[in-house]
C-alpha cells in the first residue's frame, strides 16, 4: 500500500507539545505501517526556540512566526498545544480560516468558547477534534461520538482531576491532612506550582462541559455546572465518612432527567466503598457512563502526563489524516444554546443525600435540636455517628446521614442548624452520590 504523506504543524512546544513531536519523529514507521499515513511533522512554533528540549527535531522547522505554519498551503492539520484561552482562541481561528483541521488538548478554551470555534470550523468547512482534552490517554471523546451512538446517554460519573484523586487517595490511606497531601502531589509531580484551578474543581468542570456537550447534544456553557472544591475539606471527614461505608472523591457529574432535563455538578462526593470508582486511587482518572441500550461502561487510565495526553493528540491527528474526524464533526448536531438554557436544572433542585457533620456542646438536647431542624425542612435521617473526645469550646463531633432530599432543603437546614446555641461553628456538609451499580 503506497503511503499518503500528511504534514503537521505543531503550535506549543511545551510538555505535552513535545511529547506530541516525540511520538510523530519517532514512531512514524510504526504509525506509516498500521495506516498507510505519514505524518511529517512540516512546522513547530513557539515563543521559546532556544531551550532544549527531550526531543530533537529535524533542522530549520522550529519557528517563533506563526504564519509561517498558516502561509504554508501543504500542511493540513493545525496542532494547537499553547494552553491557556486568549491566545489559543486566536490561534484556533486563524488555523481554521487558513484551511487547516485544528487538534486541540484545551478543555479550558473549548470549556468557555467551543461553541464559537465550531461554528469557525463549520464555516470554514474544517474540524476541530479533541479527544486528549477530557482525560489525557483515556480515549472517552471517541467513545462517547462514537462507541456509544445508537444510545441515549443518562449519567455519567467522572473522576476526572488526577491532582484531587491523589491528594484525597493519601489523606484516606495516610490520614493526611490537605496541606500534607497537596505539598506530596507537588513533590511527585501530580499538582501545579499553583494547583488552583484542580483543587477549586474548575479543571473538572471544564471537561465536564466538553463531555457532556457530546453525551447529551447540547451546547453547553460553563456556567451551567455547579462547582465546589476539594481545598476545605478535612481528614477528619473523610475518616468519619469512611467509618460510615464511604470513600470520598471528587465526581464530575452528568445526569439527564424527564423531559431533557439536565444537571450538571463537580464537587466532593461520598460513595460507596463497594463501588467501582472507589476503587480508582492515585492519579488515575475513569469516568463511568450509563447508555440506554450498553448499560454500564468505564473508561480507566492515566489522565494527565506528557506521553498520555501526546498519545491521544496523535491518535486525533490520525484520525484527521484518515478523514474520520471530518466526517465526526460534521455530523456533531448540538441543540442550540436558547434551547438549551430552559433544560439546565439549578442546584438547588437537585437532590441528594447528605453527610453532615455538626460540633455540638456537651449539653443535654443536642439530638432533639438536630432533629427538630432537619425534619421541618423535610429531611429524614437515615444514620448517625458520635465519637467520645473534645474539640474546640467543649464539643463532640457529630455525623449525621440524611435520606433523599433536595439541595434547597438541606441549604435552609444548615442555616437554621448553624444559628443553634448547642452547636459551635459552620455544619460541614458533602454529598453522598448513590452511583447505580450494572450487576447482574
Amino acid at each position: 500500500m503506497a503511503e499518503r504523506i500528511v504534514k503537521v504543524g505543531l503550535v506549543g512546544f511545551g510538555t505535552v507539545g513535545t511529547g506530541v513531536a516525540k511520538l510523530i519523529l519517532e514512531d512514524g514507521d510504526r504509525i506509516a505501517a498500521k495506516t498507510g499515513i505519514r505524518l511529517e511533522l512540516a512546522c513547530v512554533v513557539d515563543i521559546d526556540t532556544k531551550s532544549a528540549r527531550l526531543v530533537k527535531l529535524p533542522a530549520g522547522i522550529l519557528t517563533d512566526d506563526l504564519d509561517r505554519l498558516l502561509a504554508d498551503e501543504t500542511i493540513e492539520i493545525g496542532v494547537e498545544m499553547v494552553g491557556g484561552t486568549d491566545a489559543a482562541r486566536q490561534v484556533q481561528l486563524k488555523m481554521l480560516e487558513a484551511g487547516k483541521n485544528v487538534v486541540t488538548a484545551n478543555k479550558a478554551l473549548l470549556a468557555e468558547h467551543g461553541n464559537e470555534l465550531y461554528r469557525a470550523a463549520r464555516k470554514n468547512d474544517r474540524c476541530i477534534a479533541f479527544e486528549a482534552s477530557c482525560a489525557g490517554g483515556i480515549p472517552i471523546v471517541s467513545a462517547i461520538r462514537a462507541g456509544l451512538t445508537a444510545n441515549s446517554i443518562t449519567a455519567m460519573y467522572g473522576i476526572v482531576n488526577g491532582t484531587c484523586n491523589y491528594i484525597l487517595s493519601n489523606m484516606t490511606a495516610e490520614n493526611e491532612d490537605f496541606a500534607a497531601a497537596l505539598a506530596a502531589a507537588q513533590q511527585k509531580g501530580y499538582a501545579e506550582a499553583d494547583p488552583t484551578l484542580d483543587i477549586n474543581g474548575l479543571d473538572s468542570a471544564h471537561k465536564l462541559a466538553i463531555l457532556a456537550s457530546i453525551a447529551f447534544g447540547y451546547e453547553i456553557a460553563l456556567e451551567d455546572i455547579f462547582v465546589e472544591g476539594i481545598d476545605s475539606i478535612s481528614k477528619d471527614d473523610i475518616r468519619y465518612g469512611g467509618e460510615m461505608g464511604y470513600c470520598l472523591k471528587l465526581l464530575a457529574i452528568g445526569q439527564r432527567h424527564e423531559h431533557n432535563r439536565v444537571s450538571l455538578r463537580v464537587h466532593p462526593s461520598f460513595i460507596a466503598k463497594d463501588s467501582a470508582l472507589a476503587r480508582v486511587d492515585g492519579p488515575f482518572n475513569a469516568v463511568s457512563i450509563f447508555g440506554s441500550a450498553v448499560g454500564q461502561v468505564m473508561f480507566y487510565g492515566r489522565g494527565a502526563g506528557m506521553m498520555p495526553t501526546a498519545s491521544a493528540v496523535v491518535a486525533d491527528i490520525m484520525d484527521v489524516a484518515l478523514g474520520n474526524s471530518v466526517t465526526t464533526f460534521r455530523h456533531l448536531n448540538l441543540k442550540l444554546r436558547a434551547e438549551v438554557e430552559p433544560l439546565i436544572e439549578k442546584i438547588d433542585e437537585i437532590e441528594s443525600r447528605f453527610y453532615i457533620k455538626v460540633m455540638a456542646k456537651d449539653q443535654p438536647g443536642v439530638v432533639a435540636s438536630y432533629g427538630k431542624v432537619l425534619g421541618d425542612n423535610q429531611i429524614s435521617i437515615s444514620g448517625a455517628l458520635q465519637h467520645e473526645g473534645r474539640g474546640p469550646d467543649n464539643t463532640v463531633p457529630v455525623v449525621i446521614t440524611t435520606h433523599t432530599t433536595q439541595q434547597k432543603n438541606m441549604t435552609a437546614a444548615l442555616n437554621d442548624l448553624e444559628r443553634l446555641d448547642v452547636f459551635s461553628g459552620k455544619p460541614v456538609c458533602i454529598r453522598i452520590v448513590d452511583i447505580p451499580e450494572d450487576k447482574d
